[in-house]
């Protein structure tokens, strides 16, 4: 089966727009550097809510991106750690990320001039 993310029914779109959203790309970035508890996630990934976090790893984690392991511990542990396919996914979006910062003069100038005119 080939799929086109730019065909309306193509069931990419969807996973595409999980991994580029704002949370789930910060998401993925975050758990690069290994497994993280939900609240460390949610200090890491600044400005995400709750329920968005949520939401966001509900999605990652039906995508086969993120991996959610919970510990019958007292209380519950619940880790989150990227899969093989997470990894690759935020790795190719942190050299995007990396892009940006660095030439965050440059966006900046041109946003200036553009609201100039």
């Amino acid at each position: 089966m080939e799929f086109n993310v730019f065909a309306k029914a193509c069931p990419s779109r969807p996973t595409l727009e999980h991994v580029t959203g704002r949370w789930g790309s910060l998401t993925l970035g975050a758990l690069v550097d290994g497994p993280l508890r939900f609240n460390e996630l949610r200090r890491r990934v600044d400005g995400v809510s709750e329920k968005m976090l949520s939401q966001t790893l509900h999605a990652l984690e039906r995508d086969g991106l993120v991996h959610r392991d919970a510990q019958p511990t007292n209380p519950p542990r619940v880790d989150y750690s990227l899969t093989p396919l997470g990894r690759e996914t935020a790795d190719r979006l942190l050299s995007l990320i990396h892009l940006l910062e660095a030439r965050m003069p440059e966006v900046l100038e041109a946003q200036r001039a553009y609201d100039a005119r």
